[in-house]
């Protein structure tokens, strides 16, 4: 764990696992109920100085940091391999993604105004006014595996920008990253107050987190049964839930076949399919269907696996066992549910191998629920109204794809299906991090990107002005 500016040695450790060879790659201190209650009296603190520091300061603070974080950009990237089992190119991406989240957030802080309200609507009156945004208080930052950088620079660079303080809880299989954001901060001139990171089960540090009343905003990425776990119990809270997705792609016969092929290839297999916005389903037009299948598993039987820190690896493990054991699941279900598996469907090690299955019953648990695993399921469709259906037909609505010629189905396609981004041309697996990036339904509550995300981490504070009568 990180407070006050440094790591705390504790009697309880965890082992950091690489999940690739299993071996340890690093051991920090387990939090207890006692460093919570640290941590808060800390984060208290740390919020009354950074709400009084100047927003430019903040701003700068940020900008150092996003230097620090590219000038170790191969520690950070190695780091990233080694707790989340990333490629070491997979990781590069998002040390390179971080560097710019955390720029977007010096610049979100500048940006940060209010406006002036009018009190003439209903009358003559002497009154002026005008509203600024405030801080919250204490934001809570909990974040996933699978990029245990980048997305706790999303919630860490805003929640600062704003001026609030922060306790940062990561995936407990991947928390040195945070430690060592947390440490850049604070050599980028953070107040030793301004962030802790807490490292512990989501059931007991995580639990006891969210339901504590000092806490003003939670900020998570994770799935959805555990988003529902944390708005159940946190109180009266703002929330931001990024939560989970099956990942539709529609494809109809007028797109290039090749190229959608080579897209699903990267969108549907990177991070060994363990992203909340990763290809899982893919509906293609039925007269090209078994052109289409050609192409995908032509791009996919490509696909090189193996070791994360080798640089021609294009696909490393999934993150434990129960993981695997959870996409092996899918897959035997899928095909008792009458799916035809044209590739991959078992594991190699600590790897699932790459897998495409045909033709699967719309019941079916690749099809309705999450496997977070290299799985993609393709099936068909005649009509346009029967694609968006079966598109809509799920509790999630992160992100969709649509690729085609014809505006004018590109078009009824964007208006019709339910995600909180409808891609025209792209994967739903494309997000750059000013975007606004969230989802409907049981994909979230909330959007993320600099921009977006420190409105929801700060209130407006309205001011009115009177005369007093003569």
């Amino acid at each position: 764990m990180f407070l006050l500016g440094k790591r705390v040695q504790k009697e309880k450790i965890v082992d950091i696992i690489n999940p690739y060879n299993n071996q340890v790659v690093e051991q920090l201190g387990l939090s207890t109920g006692v460093d919570i209650t640290h941590a808060i009296e800390v984060a208290e603190r740390g919020f009354q100085i950074l709400k009084e520091l100047p927003a430019g300061e903040r701003a700068i603070i940020l900008e150092r940091t996003s230097s620090i974080i590219k000038e170790r950009k191969e520690d950070f990237s190695k780091t990233i391999s080694l707790e989340s089992g990333k490629t070491i190119n997979e990781a590069r991406g998002e040390v390179d993604r971080a560097v710019n989240t955390m720029k977007l957030s010096a610049g979100a802080a500048m940006k940060l105004t209010g406006e002036t309200v009018r009190f003439d609507l209903g009358g003559t009156t002497r009154k002026m006014g005008f509203y600024v945004r405030v801080p919250l208080g204490i934001v809570l930052a909990i974040t996933p595996f699978n990029f245990p950088l980048n997305l706790s620079c999303h919630k860490i660079g805003p929640a600062i920008a704003a001026g609030n303080a922060v306790i940062h809880k990561p995936a407990t299989k991947t928390p040195i990253s945070g430690v060592k954001l947390a440490e850049a901060l604070i050599e980028a001139g953070l107040p030793l107050e301004g962030i802790s990171v807490l490292v512990g089960s989501g059931s007991t540090i995580g639990m006891e987190l969210i339901k504590h009343h000092a806490i003003r905003k939670i900020s998570f990425t994770g799935s959805l049964e555990v988003g529902q776990i944390i708005t159940a119990h946190c109180g009266m809270k703002r929330v931001t839930m990024e939560l989970g997705s099956n990942s539709a792609v529609v494809v109809f016969k007028d797109a290039p076949l090749n190229f959608v092929a080579k897209k699903i290839r990267k969108g549907g297999y990177t991070l060994a399919g363990q992203v909340c916005i990763s290809i899982q389903r893919v509906y293609v037009e039925e007269d090209c269907a078994d052109e289409f299948l050609r192409e995908l598993s032509l791009e996919v039987g490509q696909i090189k696996f193996g070791d994360p820190l080798l640089e021609n690896t294009e696909m490393g493990p999934m993150i434990d066992e129960p993981a695997l054991k959870k996409a092996e699941a899918f897959c035997e279900d899928a095909l008792k549910k009458k799916g035809i598996l044209l590739l991959g469907g078992k594991r190699d090690g600590t790897t699932f191998l790459p897998t495409i299955i045909f033709n699967v019953g719309e019941d079916a648990l690749v099809i309705q629920e999450e496997a977070f695993a290299p799985i993609v399921a393709v099936n068909t469709f005649k009509t346009i109204d029967e694609v968006i259906g079966k598109v809509n037909n799920t509790k999630y609505g992160l992100q969709a794809g649509v690729f085609t010629r014809d505006i004018s189905k590109a078009l009824q396609c964007a208006h019709g299906i339910e995600a909180g981004g409808v891609l025209i041309n792209e994967f739903p697996t494309f997000r750059v991090d000013n975007m606004p990036y969230g989802g409907t339904k049981g994909s979230g509550i909330g959007r993320e990107g600099p921009d977006f995300a420190i409105k929801e981490m700060t209130e407006e504070k309205l001011i009115i002005f009177d005369q007093l009568p003569e």
